[in-house]
């Protein structure tokens, strides 16, 4: 009886082993690069709440230097993006947190992009798999939550890509590119077309230039917005000695998109030596 009673008991250790899913075994792909890429990845954690996974998955993606666009602890919702390189487009991924400590995370790769599925798969299980239940997880949420992206080393690129990068951006979305770029911070280079004073300091705004082969650039929209650098202060005499055509190269942080004005401006710009 007793070596019956320990075959049940196997039995039963055993079935509830093998339905113990992990984050990768749950890990799903699908579409295709021309129509659009999509990964998904699923983990449960007990005892944890929607709001403990939204703070916990905040502070885990911010020290990875992701962009977070919205963060709602109370609906268990996040979009994020990964980190700007300056050599891709960004891509959202969707969290969602349930009541029973399950949360699903979906990256929607747009088309022509790719991803190798080994990479995507330890990317997204390596941020799932460090959420936590209960009170430590409740303890990580709270500092988690009120975590800010690091803005990471400056992308350097010529300011009508980045022009026409903003544009496409904006064109589909205006409010997520300020998310998106906020405090992030840009080295663009191109000629000047002018410089004048904005409070007490100085702005260079760049001259677009583009080409039949600029302009042919597959999936890259017609460069629409003007790129504003506010100089930080001490820049007088570089600012003074500035002239039209000159090509000049500033780093700078994003500050803000004009939509209505159709311009995009950095600050705390000065010039790379």
């Amino acid at each position: 009886m007793k070596r019956v009673f320990l075959a049940v008991a196997g039995l039963f250790l055993g079935t509830g082993t093998a339905q113990a899913a992990t984050c990768e075994d749950s890990f799903v792909k699908s579409g295709s690069p021309v129509t659009g890429l999509r990964f998904v990845a699923t983990t449960t954690v007990p005892n944890m709440s929607m709001a403990s996974a939204v703070g916990q998955i905040n502070g885990i993606v911010a020290a990875k230097g992701y962009a977070i666009l919205a963060a709602e602890p109370d609906s268990g919702a996040m979009l994020i993006e990964p980190p700007a390189t300056g050599k891709s487009r960004p891509f959202p991924i969707e969290i969602a947190a349930d009541g029973t400590g399950t949360v699903r995370m979906e990256a929607k790769l747009r088309a022509g992009m790719g991803i190798p599925d080994a990479a995507a798969k330890a990317e997204m299980c390596g941020i799932l798999t460090q959420l936590k239940g209960g009170k430590a997880g409740e303890a990580l949420a709270a500092k988690g939550l009120g975590a800010t992206s690091a803005p990471g080393a400056p992308i350097r690129m010529s300011v009508l890509r980045f022009s026409q990068d903003i544009t496409g951006q904006a064109d589909k979305n205006n409010a997520a590119v300020q998310k998106r770029y906020e405090g992030r911070q840009f080295t663009l280079y191109g000629p000047v077309s002018y410089v004048g004073p904005v409070r007490d300091t100085y702005r260079v705004e760049w001259k677009l230039l583009s080409n039949v082969l600029t302009d042919l650039v597959p999936g890259r929209a017609s460069a629409g917005f003007s790129v504003n650098c506010v100089l930080a202060k001490g820049q007088g005499v570089y600012a003074l000695q500035l002239k039209p055509d000159k090509h000049v190269e500033l780093t700078g942080t994003f500050d803000q998109l004009d939509y209505g004005r159709s311009s995009v401006w950095l600050k705390d710009c000065r010039p790379v030596k």
